[in-house]
């Protein structure tokens, strides 16, 4: 990981790239056209359990067959905000883009943008995973870092019982602890009263969602083992009480 200038030494680059990635519902995607000319196009993106981005599209598009060429890409993640929007962060991930069968990351995806499922089953969509090779990190001034995919992308190694229970995690969450979703949201992260739901767990976190908002609660340390995810969620929601 190099730096271009760090000045402020509680800038953390990772944390903050990763927290882009895990946050965002869309991006935009760069494609290499026919004649070799950058292309540019807006997508809905989620994550993979470990942190890897997936998005859906057709073969009808012109992204798609760009791909269909060429499989590098690039895709712009960034965090929108009051003000002027080149003062808030945003990362340039750099991969390529490979389609996925995956039940996972189709059920990662759907439960971010429900709307999807419509059309997801249509013959000319598929779910491509974007393999990160490198990213470029630009946070404000003097916070300009390149990034590796290990810096992204979770070592998922000890986690295997996590990655196969995270579907039913998530939906006992959801039919049974609506009411600690929504203390999450409200009191740990200081989000809107609502309906909220879980859409993904995974080693560092909580994604959550609630119509259009977005919240993500982070975990006081990475979790794998066997009962370590229940007993952080139920510590998180008697802090959550307390507040």
């Amino acid at each position: 990981m190099s730096t271009a200038a760090d000045s402020t030494a509680a800038f953390d680059p990772r944390a903050t790239a990763v927290r882009l990635l895990r946050r965002a519902r869309f991006g935009t995607l760069g494609t290499l056209a026919a004649d070799g000319s950058p292309y540019a196009s807006l997508v809905n993106v989620a994550t993979a359990f470990d942190g890897t981005p997936i998005t859906l599209i057709s073969t009808l598009a012109l992204h798609t067959q760009n791909i269909a060429r060429d499989s590098r890409v690039s895709l712009l993640l960034t965090q929108i905000g009051a003000g002027d929007p080149s003062a808030h962060p945003r990362i340039s991930l750099f991969g390529r883009a490979v389609v996925s069968e995956d039940e996972a990351d189709r059920r990662r995806f759907l439960a971010r943008h429900p709307m999807s499922a419509g059309y997801a089953g249509f013959r000319d969509f598929a779910f491509y995973r974007i393999e990160v090779t490198g990213a470029h990190l630009v946070a404000g001034f003097g916070r300009i870092v390149d990034l590796t995919p290990r810096d992204l992308i979770d070592d998922l190694s000890g986690a295997e019982h996590l990655v196969e229970s995270e579907a039913g995690a998530v939906a006992h969450m959801n039919e049974d602890h609506a009411d600690a979703l929504a203390l999450y949201a409200t009191k740990l992260l200081g989000l809107p009263d609502g309906k909220w739901r879980a859409t993904g767990i995974d080693r560092h976190g909580l994604d959550l969602m609630c119509g259009d908002l977005i919240g993500r609660v982070e975990f006081p340390s990475p979790i794998g083992a066997p009962g370590e995810l229940r007993q952080v969620l139920k510590q998180l929601a008697e802090e959550a009480r307390r507040r």
